[in-house]
């Protein structure tokens, strides 16, 4: 195998794979010779990735199932909502996972090695990988690997950390219509805890017990939350479990950096940069916002180091006040979320999650919840 490469990517995720389709897509940049490094294959199903947008997105072909209607739940609250400019959509790892590989493996240019990365660095006009299996240089890296991450420990980040089930009933008792994007009915005990139950048809279903808090619980503690869930709260008594999926984001105040060194010939994705929303932790939309504006400098001749809009500052700033308000415990996240939902049109919550609010929008949001507790953790997100 050669050492040199116009594009190495570091990481075969989300964020890693979702770069490669989008370069082999482009014309002008589909003949560029790129490696993908990554210490393991991907071919299991081992992330479910849910997530809004408006019309349809590059990787339509492969959304697993679709929700117009999505519910919010709370103690004394009930809300029910039709969407008219976006749609909940579902995609699953192993379609994801196949579809751009198999796109992949027809393109001789592109090359995929199985190891661990050492070391990611630059010099000059290059930047370089260390490997198990040698060293590799390119105009630049593509990194989605942990090696460049800040310090995170509980006093700046919370974990949202999750099991899911995918469980097929015996009888016929959900609406594939209608999802449950968050319900707060839930024991709120070890802090913001919700659960999604996600129908794709009327005897199965992803019921997903859902957390922030600092520290993971012990696997036993989630089984019997959705135990219980499906059980009193679904009404399903006879039911099979046909797959599980467990997962850690961080949620942290901790500074990503996009890019690494005065070259910027190390280009950070997804949660590597920054790109995992710090107040929910949502991460597939906002990956895919950022790799247009990748492949589209790269189409152009610039460089992919993207750097901050203004709106972008602007919407850090309000995930990191939000992320402050929870982790100073002045708020909890049942109470935060369910003024939202009760005091602002649901769409324009879901508009201003996804970092695409209006001014009017945001204005709403700003005064639907308590102006004291979110002003100070503004205030002290400004002078960090």
């Amino acid at each position: 195998m050669e050492n040199s490469y116009d594009y190495i990517i570091a990481g075969s995720g989300l964020a890693g794979l979702s770069l490669l389709h989008r370069i082999l897509l482009e014309g002008s940049l589909s003949e560029k010779k790129i490696l993908v490094i990554d210490s393991d294959q991907k071919t299991k199903n081992d992330r479910t990735w849910c997530f809004w947008e408006k019309g349809k997105g590059l990787f339509e072909p492969i959304v697993h199932h679709t929700w117009d209607t999505l519910s919010f739940f709370a103690p004394g609250i009930s809300e029910t909502f039709q969407m008219e400019s976006y749609s909940y959509k579902m995609i699953l790892g192993e379609d994801f996972y196949s579809y751009v590989l198999e796109a992949a493996a027809k393109k001789a240019n592109v090359k995929f090695l199985t190891t661990k990365i050492q070391k990611i660095r630059s010099a000059g006009n290059l930047a370089y990988i260390d490997t198990a299996e040698g060293s590799f240089e390119a105009q630049y890296v593509f990194n989605s690997t942990g090696l460049f991450f800040p310090k995170m420990d509980e006093e700046n980040t919370l974990l949202q950390h999750f099991l899911g089930w995918k469980i097929k009933a015996k009888e016929s008792v959900f609406d594939p219509k209608k999802a449950t994007l968050m319900d707060f009915t839930l024991d709120q005990k070890h802090g913001t805890t919700f659960m999604y139950v996600l129908p794709t048809n009327p005897q199965e279903a992803l019921v997903e017990y859902t957390l922030f808090t600092e520290r993971v619980l012990e696997r036993e503690e989630y089984e019997q939350a959705l135990k219980k869930y499906i059980q009193e709260d679904l009404g399903i008594k006879e039911y099979e479990i046909t797959h599980d999926e467990f997962g850690v984001i961080p949620m942290s105040l901790a500074k990503f950096k996009r890019f690494e060194g005065k070259e910027k010939r190390i280009i950070n994705l997804g949660t590597a940069g920054g790109y995992t929303k710090a107040s929910t932790g949502y991460t597939f939309a906002f990956v895919q916002k950022h790799l247009e504006k990748v492949v589209a400098n790269l189409r152009q001749g610039k460089s992919p180091a993207v750097p901050k809009s203004l709106s972008d500052r602007t919407y850090d700033w309000y995930d990191r006040t939000l992320l402050d308000v929870l982790l100073s415990k002045k708020l909890t996240g049942r109470e935060i979320f369910s003024q939202l939902f009760t005091k602002v049109p649901p769409e324009s919550v879901m508009a201003f999650l996804a970092n695409e609010s209006s001014q009017i929008e945001e204005f709403k949001i700003r005064h639907s919840v308590p102006i004291l507790a979110f002003a100070t953790s503004g205030i002290r997100q400004i002078l960090q």
